[in-house]
């Protein structure tokens, strides 16, 4: 079966590495990916302008319905934004007909036949734990991993379908065992990364993060597993304040496809390990680079730019 890799805005200018190591993780695996050339999922503006918002989001759906082909997303805001257009679009018939119409000329249409499911939940669901543990050539023994779930994912559940339990949901800890990796319990993993606060209130968007820096501290964990683009910038952002500050941050932060592929034999180079900030220092068996935090350091915020304490 052929897929079609959904992007978002953020991942191809900010988190370069996820595609990366997306894409060598499914080929090794045997996926084949259809060409489509997207737009941005509609999250942005669905508080600002919400037919703007539904529209943004059909558009994409009806281009991989042209094509039939699923969707994968890797952002979970992403795939948030999608599934409740779906649910929005399957609910509404006066909503579903003006996006019907705007899609009318230029050549689209929306029936709400295509699936959208996160790329974690694609391996869990499609390619299966117990093939990936059989095609894992370099085991993670030992390696223990605190992951943080991504609010959009999870909630609301009903509509997101990423894993049964909401409250209690066990499908990355399911991958990261198939691996051979160890999954930590700990304090911050079903938490807000703060992401959300960071254009409208920078000091408590950064304070949250940090907050779940304290959390992973305390867990015990020596690599830190995120899988939003948007939680990833907020590591990089906090990690290099506090490179700036002198202060010590995390061990390394990584994504579930870069320790998928290392598991199955590829190289770091292959899942662009080292673009992390901070590089997970554990899977590299040495230090990782010195972080550059100067570049992080400002926060914009409306049409107010200003330095971090």
């Amino acid at each position: 079966m052929r897929y079609a890799l959904f992007l978002g805005c953020k991942i191809p200018s900010y988190a370069p590495q996820y595609e990366t190591s997306a894409r060598a993780v499914l080929k090794a695996l045997g996926l084949k990916l259809a060409a489509v050339e997207f737009n941005c999922c509609g999250y942005p503006l669905r508080d600002q302008h919400f037919h703007s918002f539904i529209l943004a989001a059909a558009r994409n759906l009806a281009l991989a319905e042209a094509k039939g082909v699923p969707v994968i997303t890797l952002c979970k805001c992403c795939l948030g934004s999608l599934k409740r257009a779906q649910s929005f679009l399957a609910q509404q018939p006066e909503l579903l007909a003006m996006v019907k119409t705007k899609l009318a000329l230029e050549g689209l249409d929306y029936q709400g036949t295509t699936s959208v499911r996160h790329l974690q939940s694609v391996l869990h669901a499609e390619v299966g734990v117990e093939e990936i543990s059989d095609l894992v050539t370099r085991p993670l023994e030992g390696l223990k991993v605190a992951t943080m779930y991504g609010c959009h994912a999870l909630r609301p559940s009903r509509i997101t379908g990423f894993d049964n339990n909401a409250f209690a949901p066990s499908l990355i800890e399911d991958l990261l065992k198939a691996v051979g990796a160890e999954a930590v319990p700990w304090k911050g993993r079903l938490k807000c990364c703060g992401g959300p606060l960071r254009e409208r209130n920078p000091e408590l968007s950064l304070a949250t993060i940090m907050m779940r820096l304290k959390e992973f501290a305390d867990s015990g964990a020596e690599v830190l597993n995120v899988d939003c683009p948007h939680t990833l910038l907020q590591v990089k952002w906090a990690h290099e304040t506090l490179a700036v500050q002198g202060k010590e941050s995390l061990p390394g932060v990584v994504l579930y496809p870069q320790l998928l592929g290392l598991a199955l034999g590829l190289a770091p180079s292959r899942v662009a390990l080292d673009e992390n900030s901070p590089p997970p220092r554990d899977l590299f068996g040495s230090p990782p680079p010195a972080a550059k935090g100067e570049a992080m350091l400002k926060v914009v915020s409306g049409n107010c730019c200003y330095l971090l304490p």
